[in-house]
């Protein structure tokens, strides 16, 4: 099955505003799927959305129970064992990702994980 276009909206500047699996009143424009405005807006979750602002709210929070977890098991109040083994599993492979990327180490933000292009 073939991936339908998205149809965007946009603000008085030109700026992407929303997107949409079908056009409206507002979307008419079709993009697509691979249009490098279009992953930029979607990759930035589109914080003056509450559903975006509440995506990149998760993934702040995200960045945040990992570092906790990290302080807690340095100072040995928690033990990496203690977490399910699948936890264990997504932890390592998380560490494993930040590893891989540590040659990049001054293109990435520490508030978010992106890479600054």
């Amino acid at each position: 099955m073939i991936a339908a276009m998205p149809f965007v909206s946009r603000n008085a500047q030109g700026a992407i505003t929303g997107v949409f699996n079908k056009p409206t009143p507002i979307a008419q424009e079709e993009l697509d799927l691979d249009d490098t405005e279009l992953r930029r807006y979607l990759e930035a979750g589109n914080s003056s959305e509450p559903q975006g602002a509440l995506a990149a709210s998760d993934r702040e929070m995200a960045r945040v129970a990992e570092d906790l977890i990290d302080v807690l098991i340095a100072k040995n109040l928690i033990n990496f064992t203690d977490f399910p083994p699948e936890a264990q599993k997504k932890m390592l492979r998380r560490q494993n990702l930040r590893r891989t990327l540590s040659p990049l180490i001054d293109l990435v933000g520490d508030e978010d994980d992106n890479l600054i292009l």
